[in-house]
């Protein structure tokens, strides 16, 4: 990736990193720990789900011919042969006239074709009367009726969800090789930092992005660790990144990328040229930098120190690389096409992703609402549901038009 001094267009850039990002090597892991990563291979069932016939409610497993003209007013009754617990395993066998007293996950005897509830009978023990009759199949579990043996359970690239390890979990899966979480090192870089805790005062910033990135990095599904701040001292930041390497899957700095006389982080890693600075066309991000560090070429993503442009870089640039790196599709936010309250102004040649707040309309579609002179501030983004997306050649959008926004609020 070589600088240039034109601004390189958004996509252009993305695309080079990520081409030079490849997904995490899979790895075996016991289910339960598996929440949130994404499958490296298809799922395949080891037999039916469920495996054997079981009743789903409490009641009454019987054969509904036996039961023809069962109402309130004139009931029907069976002898009851027996109860049923859900740790029952012997095989039993109806015959005409009777019924099994049957729990929830308690094997359907053979014949049987319906459970009746306790609530239509007289609950009775030596017989019972049914007085309502369900349709047939009520209240019953059929070997296979949810997946077949060797079915596809799940696809590889799905996330796993605690839905999905309930599903794995019925049909017998012990363990799923899936991509493993990415670790990302966040580190803030500036003389002019100081730790939360305490007001800023002049000469003086909050360490805000080290925090919003973290935050933003495990939101995105990483195990994100913060180092903190780095002065302005290349040997300083050369010892962080040799100490953090070798845990690190990413690495993502904040400040530095620019060409001032305090901007060190651009001076110290362009040097060598593994990690290449480039103006980008997005509107507030100015300068980012990628590349790799380190003898096993981790990658690194250098984003502005501002931490309203740090924020925007970051769902544009960074998060895409975290989601190639865990295997995850597509790498961006959902997003959705909304109509635009009121006009808006962009500057000229430069991609602009604007916070809005998004709306659902009463009977469907999308409405998205600038924040006005808030809207690159941090109290704007704190309140912001979207990134509007404004064209590099669109120097205004009037009230009305239809736009593409990408939903906050939404991380898959």
């Amino acid at each position: 990736m070589k600088g240039s001094g034109e601004a390189t267009p958004l996509a252009d850039f993305l695309s080079k990193a990520l081409a030079l990002v490849r997904p995490l090597p899979p790895v075996d892991v016991d289910m339960t720990r598996s929440t949130g990563s994404v499958l490296a291979e298809d799922v395949t069932g080891p037999g039916p789900l469920p495996a054997f016939d079981y009743a789903a409610i409490d009641g009454y497993a019987a054969n509904a011919d036996d039961l023809s003209g069962a109402s309130p007013e004139r009931g029907v009754n069976l002898k009851v042969l027996g109860d049923l617990a859900a740790s029952s395993w012997r095989p039993v066998r109806l015959v005409s006239g009777t019924c099994f007293s049957v729990a929830a996950g308690a094997p359907l005897p053979v014949g049987a074709d319906i459970v009746v509830p306790l609530t239509w009978t007289d609950e009775g023990m030596a017989t019972v009367e049914v007085r309502q009759v369900p349709r047939r199949g009520h209240g019953v579990r059929r070997l296979g009726s949810e997946r077949t043996s060797g079915e596809v359970l799940a696809h590889e690239g799905r996330r796993v969800t605690p839905q999905l390890i309930a599903l794995l979990a019925g049909a017998g899966i012990a363990d799923v090789v899936v991509r493993p979480t990415p670790r990302v090192v966040v580190i803030a870089t500036g003389d002019e930092l100081v730790d939360t805790g305490r007001p800023s005062q002049p000469g003086q910033l909050v360490d805000v992005d080290s925090h919003v990135v973290t935050a933003a990095a495990s939101e995105a599904g990483a195990h994100a660790y913060r180092v903190g701040i780095c002065d302005d001292d290349p040997d300083a930041l050369r010892a962080v990144l040799d100490d953090q390497i070798l845990r690190a899957d990413l690495v993502v700095t904040t400040g530095g990328t620019g060409t001032g006389p305090g901007d060190m982080v651009r001076r110290t890693l362009s040097r060598d040229g593994a990690v290449s600075f480039e103006p980008v066309a997005v509107y507030l991000c100015e300068t980012m930098g990628f590349g790799t560090i380190g003898p096993e070429e981790v990658p690194i993503v250098c984003l502005p120190g501002d931490p309203v442009a740090a924020q925007v870089a970051f769902e544009m640039f960074a998060r895409p690389l975290i989601q190639r790196l865990a295997g995850a599709e597509p790498v961006f936010r959902p997003s959705v096409r909304a109509n635009l309250t009121e006009p808006v102004s962009s500057p000229n040649g430069l991609r602009e992703f604007r916070p809005v707040r998004v709306a659902e309309r009463r009977g469907g579609g999308y409405t998205v609402a600038p924040l006005g002179t808030s809207s690159y501030t941090l109290t704007g983004l704190a309140e912001a549901t979207g990134l509007m997306t404004i064209g590099e050649n669109a120097t205004r959008v009037p009230a009305g038009s239809t736009v593409d926004v990408l939903l906050l609020d939404r991380t898959r």
